[in-house]
């Protein structure tokens, strides 16, 4: 089955550019493939505390986020270091740092 979507250039940058609007931190922290590449991201609660959440699939196949760490809530120190190892396992993958300390972010899909 073949999913019409966006590239992720595309969908990141609209995600962004809507942040702005709302007077909202984000930013890119790595550009991946342009194309198909998949999105990490870091959620900073301003506290020194971060929540990171990557692409993934429900049983269904509808695009969510899964937390990257058991406990969901993670040290900024801890949360950069999960970032440095996942861009060197997969140099493709974009990285989009939202600055907000109820941890939202205008990406669509639920927490699986």
């Amino acid at each position: 089955m073949t999913e019409e979507r966006l590239p992720t250039h595309l969908w990141v940058g609209a995600k962004i550019r809507y942040c702005d609007q709302q007077a909202i931190s984000a930013m890119v922290r790595h550009k991946g493939e342009r194309q198909s590449g998949a999105v990490i991201l870091k959620l900073d609660l301003l506290d020194g505390r971060c929540k990171v959440l990557t692409q993934a699939r429900d049983l269904d196949g509808n695009l969510g986020w899964m937390t990257a760490f058991r406990d969901g809530i993670v040290s900024n120190a801890e949360g950069e270091e999960y970032l440095e190892r996942s861009i060197k396992r997969d140099p493709d993958v974009w990285v989009v740092e939202i600055e907000h300390q109820d941890g939202w972010h205008p990406f669509e899909g639920k927490e699986i």
